[in-house]
C-alpha cells in the first residue's frame, strides 16, 4: 500500500506536512491568524513546488542537451484574487541559468516543455492562474 501524505496539527497555527517519500516541512500561517512564523504558508509552498517541478525539468533537459550549467534558479511572484479562496491568478517565472556557452534555444525549449508538458505543477495551477516565464543567461 502507498504511503499518503499527512498534515499533523503542532499547537497554535503550526502544522508539520509529511511526504509520501518521508520528508517533513514546518507550515504556519500568519500572525493575522494567529501563526507564530513558525513555517512557510501554504500558499508559498505550491509556489515552490511549481518552482521546484520546472527547475527539475530544466535542468535534466539541460542536462541531457550537454549545456555547461554551473548555477541556476527559479524566481516567482504571484498574484492572488482579493477575495477567498485567494488562490493564484497569475504567476511569473524568471529563470536565471549561469554556466559556460549556455545555448538560449536548449534554455527557451526547456522552459517551454516543462510548462506545457513535464511539470505537473504547472499544468495544475495554470488551470486557474496564467503563468508567464522567461529567462535569463549569465556567464560563469
Amino acid at each position: 500500500m502507498a504511503k499518503k501524505a499527512r498534515v499533523k496539527w503542532a499547537g497554535d497555527m503550526t502544522f508539520v506536512g509529511e511526504s509520501p517519500s518521508g520528508h517533513a516541512v514546518v507550515m504556519d500561517s500568519g500572525s493575522a491568524d494567529g501563526g507564530l512564523d513558525h513555517g512557510i504558508r501554504p500558499m508559498e509552498m505550491l509556489l515552490l513546488g511549481l518552482g521546484g517541478c520546472s527547475s527539475i525539468d530544466v535542468m535534466l533537459m539541460l542536462k541531457k542537451s550537454r549545456q555547461n550549467v554551473t548555477d541556476a534558479w527559479v524566481e516567482l511572484d504571484g498574484e492572488r484574487a482579493d477575495e477567498p479562496p485567494k488562490y493564484f491568478t497569475k504567476i511569473h517565472m524568471h529563470f536565471v541559468v549561469v554556466g559556460h556557452n549556455i545555448d538560449p534555444r536548449h534554455v527557451e525549449r526547456a522552459i517551454k516543455l516543462s510548462k506545457e508538458k513535464y511539470c505537473s505543477a504547472s499544468v495544475q495551477l495554470g488551470a486557474l492562474a496564467e503563468i508567464t516565464s522567461d529567462f535569463e543567461i549569465r556567464d560563469a
